[in-house]
């Protein structure tokens, strides 16, 4: 799947591989289960966060003076933010 991150991949092949060799639910618990605690303390994300225009967002958004920005200058930035993204999204 374009985009997604290789871990969110890797849980979701496992997850349907158990759910593909289960065959009573008491089973399938029991595998979810130990899935569950295998991966307990991994948090899956579905942003990829060394994604350099995410990098460079998040750049611009820490060298932003708020406190001497107006609303029209706010929503320019929002809006440069908005094009980088959907520049990536093509």
């Amino acid at each position: 799947m374009a985009g997604m991150p290789k871990k969110v991949l890797e849980r979701a092949t496992k997850m349907l591989k158990v759910l593909e060799e289960s065959h009573s639910k008491e089973e399938l618990e029991r595998k979810i289960e130990t899935s569950r605690n295998e991966m307990e303390g991994v948090q899956l994300s579905f942003v990829q966060l060394d994604d350099p225009i995410i990098e460079q967002i998040k750049e611009d958004i820490l060298n932003i003076d708020i406190n001497t920005l107006t609303p029209v200058e706010a929503l320019m930035k929002l809006n440069e933010i908005k094009s980088l993204l959907e520049g990536k999204k093509k």
